[in-house]
């Protein structure tokens, strides 16, 4: 009787699963690469908003700004660096004083207390010179991550991170670059596929980007160089038939490039 025998078909082992997060990540630092350049055509030269002549009015003018404009803070900034020039000045300042004067920007008497607690320390313990370190200025009162990081950028050009405030977070999303509300963890995840060369450039342009063109409610698409690569879905290809004239410079006198 003849044996049978049974031949096996001998299989390459499979290649290993991909890491979705690896593979996510790599697709976010390809999509940012393109990103870049394209912001740089419509911000060439961003700004913070925040009218500052040196680190110590930045300071003041950033925790003004909480749940207010950049405007309505320019607005009022002029006066109240004339009157107190220096971190000993505002932090001898007579508090009744200081409110009525910052009264527009709202929540007067906190952001009185905080520029005032904020200049003390700066007084006492720096000698009166704003850091240079993310880890001293959040010692700072009144002074978070994201306002460290508009300090240290815009100041100092320091890239310490990524500012994240409403535009980033809303861009973030529209550019699938983050799906979390965490402001802290979406610079984390920003941090990782945006070169850290290009950390002020893009917090700064990115919020611009979010203020003037890639706006909550009627984004201006049209006008956008990243049409072409941008994932929102609902994008808007025309302006209405009733809409006013846009501004075609930025509070601070940057012009706002657009595609024509």
């Amino acid at each position: 009787m003849n044996k049978v025998v049974t031949l096996t078909k001998v299989r390459n082992p499979p290649n290993p699963p991909l890491k979705k997060g690896r593979v996510r990540g790599d697709l976010k630092s390809a999509f940012v690469q393109k990103l870049l350049p394209l912001l740089r055509k419509h911000w060439p030269h961003p700004k913070c908003e925040v009218n500052h002549e040196n680190p110590l009015q930045l300071m003041v003018g950033v925790i003004l700004s909480a749940q207010s404009t950049d405007k309505t803070v320019n607005e009022l900034t002029p006066a109240l660096f004339k009157k107190y020039p220096t971190a000993k000045a505002f932090a001898e300042a007579d508090p009744l004083e200081l409110e009525k004067m910052i009264y527009r920007a709202g929540f007067f008497r906190t952001k009185a207390r905080s520029v005032m607690a904020a200049c003390r320390m700066l007084v006492d313990k720096f000698g009166g010179v704003m850091p240079k370190t993310m880890e001293e200025l959040l010692e700072l009162p009144g002074i978070g991550r994201k306002s460290a990081n508009v300090i240290l950028g815009a100041s100092y050009g320091i890239a310490s991170g990524i500012v994240v405030d409403t535009h980033m977070i809303r861009l973030s999303n529209r550019f699938q670059l983050s799906r979390l509300d965490d402001p802290v963890k979406i610079e984390q995840e920003l941090c990782k596929v945006v070169p850290k060369k290009d950390w002020v450039f893009f917090s700064q342009s990115m919020v611009l980007h979010g203020r003037y063109i890639c706006q909550a409610k009627n984004p201006r698409c049209w006008e956008c160089h990243l049409i072409k690569i941008c994932p929102y879905t609902d994008k808007v290809l025309s302006p209405r038939v009733d809409e006013k004239a846009p501004p075609r410079e930025t509070i601070t006198g940057i012009p706002i490039r657009v595609r024509e």
